[in-house]
């Protein structure tokens, strides 16, 4: 007696590119597939430099005031 394996009703495959600048060629190539219902490309998250950072830092508030290094030191040290 055989047993009958049941095959998903959809499924999907994880290509890792190495030349970006070939994702459109390969979209097209696998889109050609018999069986290929859709080719979608998650997006990126955006990444923001050290500068755009201190940028949204400071428009949300998250800053500190310090009048010499001593004052400094002292107020990461306080206790909260």
């Amino acid at each position: 007696m055989a047993n009958a394996a049941t095959v998903p009703a959809e499924g999907q495959i994880l290509v890792d590119i190495e030349d970006m600048s070939m994702l459109k060629d390969i979209k097209k190539a696998i889109s050609l597939i018999k069986g290929v219902g859709r080719v979608t490309v998650p997006r990126r998250s955006r990444r923001y430099s050290s500068y755009e950072l201190s940028l949204r830092d400071l428009d949300e508030g998250r800053v500190y005031e310090a009048k010499d290094v001593d004052d400094l030191f002292r107020q990461c040290l306080e206790e909260k």
